[in-house]
C-alpha cells in the first residue's frame, strides 16, 4: 500500500495539534495558514478519518481518532529524526574532548598505550586523562569530570553502567627466593603462615581480603601500601608476598629486583576488567568509540 502524504505533511498536523489553531501553528513552524489547512485536508482524505473538530470562536480541538493519530505522528517524526542523526554518524567521524579515567593500578599498563592507538584511529579527538581509585573514578563520572573509566567491576553502583571485557583471575607474587616461588601454583591456605604485602586501595583491599575470607582463612598483613610499584618493590626484596590481578609486563620492580608470578590455586572470584558510565545520561559517539576501541584491544594483552 502505497501513503501519499509527507513528513512535512505530519509535521503541520503535529504543529496545529499543539498550538490548538492553524494560526498560532503558521507562527510556530513559519508557514502560510492556507498550506498548513491544505496539508491537514490531504491527511484526512488519505486515511478517510476527521483529525479535529472546527471550532470558530475556539480555534481547533482533536477528535479521539485525531488523538491517537497525533501520538502517532509525533513517534514517526521522532523516528525520522533519529535517521537524520544516524546518517551524522556515519558521515562525520567521532570527534572532540573526552576524559577518561583509569584505575590507578591499572593505569601505569594500559592507559597510555590505548591512548595512543585511540587518538590514532580518532586524530580528531581531545583526550584528557586522570587516575585513581573506584571511590574517586565513581565521584568524578557524577560530577562529569571525565566521561568514561577504566576499572574493575567491584561494588559497582547503580547509577553506573559497567561494560565487561576483560577477566583477571588472582596469582600471587613472591620474591625469587621465597620457598613457593618455584611451585606451578599456590594453594591459598600456604599463605597464611606468611607475611603479607597487602594494596590497601578501598575495594581493592576488600577484594583480596574476601578470598580469604571466602576459604574460612585469614592472612597474616605486615605491610600495607596504596601504590602497586611499592608493592611489587617490597615483595621483590623479601618482605612478603602480595596478591594481585594484572599482569605487570615483566617480572621486576621498578628498581630492577626480580620477582616471580604464581597462579593463585583453586576456584576463586575472577575480577572483570571493562568501561564504566553514567547510566542514563547520553553515550556519545566519541564514548560509544572508546568503548568499542577497548573491547579490540584489550583481550589481545596479556592478563593471566
Amino acid at each position: 500500500m502505497t501513503l501519499r502524504f509527507t513528513l512535512r505533511q505530519l509535521e503541520y498536523f503535529v504543529a496545529v495539534g499543539q498550538a490548538g489553531s492553524i494560526a498560532a501553528a503558521s507562527e510556530a513552524v513559519n508557514v502560510s495558514p492556507p498550506s498548513i489547512s491544505a496539508a491537514i485536508s490531504q491527511l484526512e482524505r488519505e486515511f478517510g478519518i476527521q483529525l479535529f473538530i472546527r471550532q470558530h470562536a475556539q480555534g481547533l480541538s482533536l477528535t479521539p481518532g485525531g488523538r491517537r493519530f497525533f501520538a502517532e505522528a509525533k513517534l514517526v517524526l521522532e523516528a525520522a529524526d533519529g535517521l537524520h542523526d544516524l546518517a551524522a554518524d556515519i558521515a562525520h567521524a567521532p570527534r572532540g574532548p573526552i576524559g577518561i579515567g583509569c584505575f590507578a593500578t591499572l593505569a601505569p599498563l594500559i592507559i597510555a598505550g590505548l591512548r595512543r592507538s585511540f587518538e590514532a584511529a580518532f586524530p580528531e579527538a581531545a583526550v584528557t586523562q586522570a587516575e585513581g581509585d573506584q571511590e574517586r573514578l565513581f565521584g568524578m563520572l557524577r560530577r562529569a569530570e571525565i566521561d568514561v573509566a577504566l576499572t574493575y567491576d567491584l561494588e559497582i553502583p547503580q547509577d553506573v553502567r559497567f561494560l565487561p571485557l576483560v577477566s583477571v583471575a588472582p596469582h600471587v607474587l613472591l620474591a625469587t627466593g621465597h620457598p613457593l616461588a618455584n611451585l606451578p601454583e599456590v594453594e591459598l591456605d600456604r599463605l597464611t603462615d606468611e607475611p603479607m604485602v597487602l594494596l590497601d586501595l578501598p575495594l581493592s583491599r576488600e577484594y583480596f581480603l574476601s578470598l580469604f575470607a571466602a576459604a574460612g582463612l585469614r592472612p597474616r598483613i605486615t605491610e600495607r601500601t596504596r601504590d602497586m610499584a611499592v608493592v611489587r618493590s617490597l615483595v621483590a626484596h623479601g618482605y612478603g608476598y602480595a596478591l594481585a590481578n594484572v599482569h605487570a609486563g615483566n617480572e621486576r620492580a621498578l628498581d630492577g629486583t626480580p620477582l616471580v608470578r604464581v597462579p593463585l590455586a583453586g576456584a576463586h572470584r575472577v575480577m572483570a576488567m571493562g568501561t564504566a558510565t553514567m547510566r542514563g545520561e547520553h553515550k556519545t559517539r566519541l564514548v560509544a568509540a572508546f568503548e568499542t576501541h577497548c573491547r579490540e584491544r584489550l583481550p589481545a594483552m596479556e592478563w593471566g
